[in-house]
């Protein structure tokens, strides 16, 4: 193996391992980077064996993560009887969050859908049962990415070794 394609079986690697651990510490682009790596780790060996078809494939559940992300926290709201508004106050916690670090990542959606339901005019035992919710909602949410992640990696090994 030359020393150039040994190089970039190693940083494929590391991004994937970057990856896998960026879908559940917010601090991290875990799809981007884990489908970054799987489709270096693909061009190291031009394409033989993972395919366009397969890293459309890849793409399409890395991007399924950012949807699972997004509704995660709203639907953990819901779950738990809460308004409109606390569920649109989990996602803009959320957002506002990314900015903050992992405890703004945490703590955004609990305080987006409790500022969200005492906005609706509900009270404070039912805003805090939506700010629980939203917080299951995004543990949820990061299970959910951690095996969209690994579904991306068996995908991987199995276009690679079949």
């Amino acid at each position: 193996m030359p020393y150039a394609d040994f190089l970039l079986w190693i940083l494929a690697g590391a991004l994937v391992v970057a990856g896998l651990a960026g879908l559940v510490l917010p601090a991290l682009p875990g799809a981007p980077l884990l489908f970054a790596g799987l489709a270096l780790a693909a061009w190291a060996e031009d394409f033989a064996h993972v395919g366009p078809w397969w890293l459309a494939f890849l793409a399409v559940l890395a991007l399924a993560s950012y949807a699972v992300d997004w509704l995660a926290a709203a639907w953990g709201v819901r779950r738990y009887g809460a308004s409109g508004r606390a569920a649109a106050g989990a996602a803009l916690g959320l957002l506002i969050g990314v900015f903050l670090g992992p405890a703004g990542i945490v703590a955004g959606p609990f305080v987006g859908a409790v500022a969200g339901e005492l906005l609706a005019r509900r009270g404070l035992g039912q805003a805090g049962r939506a700010g629980l919710g939203a917080t299951l909602g995004l543990v949820f949410g990061a299970a959910l990415k951690l095996a969209l992640g690994f579904t991306m990696v068996g995908a991987f090994l199995l276009a690679r070794l079949a």
